[in-house]
C-alpha cells in the first residue's frame, strides 16, 4: 500500500522501502526515512523530542511550510499574522493521490481559506495553497503552489520551507554560497542586522550561532558531513536561510537542551522582498532533497 492515512496525517511508502509522514496540521513533514549504504532505513529529518504533534502549536522540526510572511510580519497585509504566517498551524485537507507507480508516490494537500474563519479574520487576501509531496527511492520533492484567486488584487507574499536536516552540527557544511550577499540576523544591532555581508567561506558551517539569509542563491546546494550528505535543489525560491541556534537553542521551550547538536536548517525561500502575484495567476516554489551516500 503506497499511502496510509492516519488520524493525524498521511504516510507515503515507496516500494523500495523509503517512507515519509505528513501531518494534516500545517502540512508539516515530520519524517523521511531512506536506507543507508548498508540497507538500513535512516531518518533524514530532525524533529525535536519535545515537539508538539497534536496540533496545538507549530511543529519544532521536520519541514514546516512558511506562508505568507517570514519572521515577524512587515507587510501591511500581514499586520494581524503571527511570526512565519499561518500555513504551518492550520489544518490542511488531503486532496488526492497524484502519482502511484514504480518511480514513486505523490499526494496533494490543499489549504483553502474560503471555509476557514480563522484565516479570513486575520488575512483579507484571496488565495489557495496546494502542496504536492513526492517520495521516490532517494528523493523527497515538495512543491508549494500559490494561486491568487482574486480577479482584481495583486497578492504579495513570502514563502519558505523550514527544513530541519538531521546532521551533526559540529561537522556539517553547506556549499556553494561563497561570494553571495547575506543578512546576518545574529548581529547585536538593528543596523548591523540590516547591513549585507559577503560570504567568503568556500563551505559554510554552523559551529557558532548562525541565522543567515542569503540573497539570490544558486538554487542547488550540497550539505555534507562525515559519512553522509544531501543535495538540495530549489526552484523559484531565490533565497536561502541557514540556521542553527547553538547554545541559544537551550532557550527554546519545545527543544531538548542539546537538540541543536543534531540538525542544521537549510531553508529555501522567497523572503527578501515579496512575490507579487497577479490576479488569477499561480506561483510554484519547489524543493527537492536527494540522499548522497
Amino acid at each position: 500500500m503506497p499511502t496510509e492515512t492516519t488520524e493525524r496525517g498521511i504516510i507515503l511508502k515507496h516500494p523500495n522501502g523509503p517512507t515519509t509522514e505528513i501531518l494534516y496540521y500545517g502540512a508539516t513533514i515530520i519524517s523521511w526515512k531512506v536506507a543507508d549504504a548498508s540497507g538500513q532505513l535512516q531518518e533524514r529529518l530532525f524533529v525535536s523530542s519535545k515537539a508538539y504533534l497534536d496540533g496545538s502549536k507549530p511543529v519544532r522540526g521536520g519541514i514546516p511550510v512558511v506562508f505568507p510572511c517570514f519572521g515577524p510580519p512587515t507587510h501591511p497585509d500581514h499586520s494581524k499574522l503571527p511570526q512565519h504566517g499561518f500555513a504551518r498551524n492550520e489544518i490542511w485537507k488531503f486532496d488526492s493521490v497524484v502519482m502511484d507507480n514504480s518511480a514513486g508516490v505523490a499526494v496533494r494537500l490543499v489549504l483553502d481559506p474560503t471555509a476557514n474563519e480563522n484565516i479570513k479574520s486575520i488575512y483579507p487576501n484571496q488565495f489557495r495553497l496546494t502542496y504536492v509531496v513526492t517520495l521516490s527511492a532517494h528523493q523527497l520533492a515538495t512543491d508549494l503552489h500559490v494561486e491568487n484567486t482574486s480577479t482584481t488584487a495583486t497578492l504579495e507574499f513570502q514563502a519558505l520551507l523550514h527544513t530541519y536536516i538531521r546532521a551533526p552540527a559540529d561537522a556539517v557544511k553547506v556549499s556553494p554560497l561563497q561570494g553571495l550577499q547575506y543578512i546576518d540576523k545574529t548581529e547585536a544591532s538593528e543596523e548591523a542586522r540590516a547591513t549585507p555581508k559577503t560570504e567568503i567561506r568556500n563551505e559554510v558551517d554552523v559551529k557558532v550561532f548562525t541565522d543567515s539569509v542569503y540573497e539570490n542563491a544558486p538554487g542547488k546546494y550540497h550539505i555534507t558531513w562525515p559519512n553522509g550528505g544531501l543535495e538540495v535543489k530549489a526552484k523559484n525560491f531565490k533565497d536561502l536561510v541557514i540556521w542553527n541556534p547553538q547554545q541559544e537553542g537551550q532557550k527554546i521551550g519545545d527543544m531538548e537542551a542539546d537538540g541543536w547538536k543534531n540538525y542544521i536548517c537549510v531553508e529555501p525561500g522567497y523572503v527578501r522582498g515579496f512575490v507579487k502575484l497577479e490576479p488569477q495567476k499561480q506561483w510554484l516554489g519547489q524543493q527537492v532533497l536527494t540522499v548522497v551516500q
